[in-house]
């Protein structure tokens, strides 16, 4: 499994068998990204930074709310969260997916605004990468984005949804979530490379460079 962050919440997942794109975004973002392809889509809510769905090509499934879905061999789970914390009033709903690929589980937690449930932690915990974001606002922060990480217990973490130099979107730098995890020096990678043999036995947090 080869994965690449596209930026922001946006990633480009490829198997043996199907790519996959999460949360793609539209130009006010501030990324570019030019016309990825893909077989499936998931957009965790409706938002213009995260729904854009006209913007990947190869005329992909769409998986965009709560449920359980099984496309070219790869078992997905939407578990329905919010964008908020208080119970979607503020800012609506959000969608937390697992995906299950090459004997691999992935959990991209979209734009998680709270802390997760009892509930939700025993469905989304134990998996070998997560992505989560660390930038604040309208999500989780640095503290709380650590906070999760612990409660979540996953093999591999990679921060998503945070200041860079390419988007003006007012966010938190992923420094001030790296310091919360008392990780100091750190490379940023261009993909992380990953197959159930490579999977850590300990939390190892992975930051990846956005590529165009």
């Amino acid at each position: 499994m080869e994965i690449t962050w596209l930026g922001h919440s946006c990633f480009r997942i490829r198997s043996r068998e199907v790519t996959i794109i999460t949360d793609p975004y539209d130009k006010t973002v501030g990324y570019s990204w030019g016309r990825p392809t893909a077989n499936i889509v998931t957009v965790s809510h409706d938002h213009p930074d995260h729904n854009n769905i006209a913007g990947v090509g190869g005329s992909p499934y769409v998986v965009a709310g709560p449920g359980e879905y099984e496309i070219a061999n790869v078992f997905i789970t939407g578990i329905r969260t919010y964008h908020d914390v208080e119970s979607g009033k503020s800012r609506g709903n959000n969608t937390v997916y697992l995906l299950e690929m090459d004997d691999i589980k992935l959990c991209h937690l979209g734009d998680l605004g709270h802390i997760p449930t009892t509930d939700q932690i025993e469905v989304m915990s134990d998996v070998d990468i997560l992505m989560i974001p660390v930038g604040g606002g309208p999500t989780l922060n640095a503290t709380t984005g650590a906070e999760a990480v612990s409660l979540l217990g996953p093999k591999i973490v990679i921060p998503m949804h945070y200041k860079t130099p390419a988007t003006s979107l007012p966010l938190e730098p992923v420094e001030r979530f790296l310091k919360e995890m008392a990780i100091k020096d750190f490379a940023p990678q261009e993909k992380l490379v990953a197959t159930k043999g490579t999977i850590p036995l300990v939390t190892q947090v992975v930051v990846l460079d956005y590529r165009r």
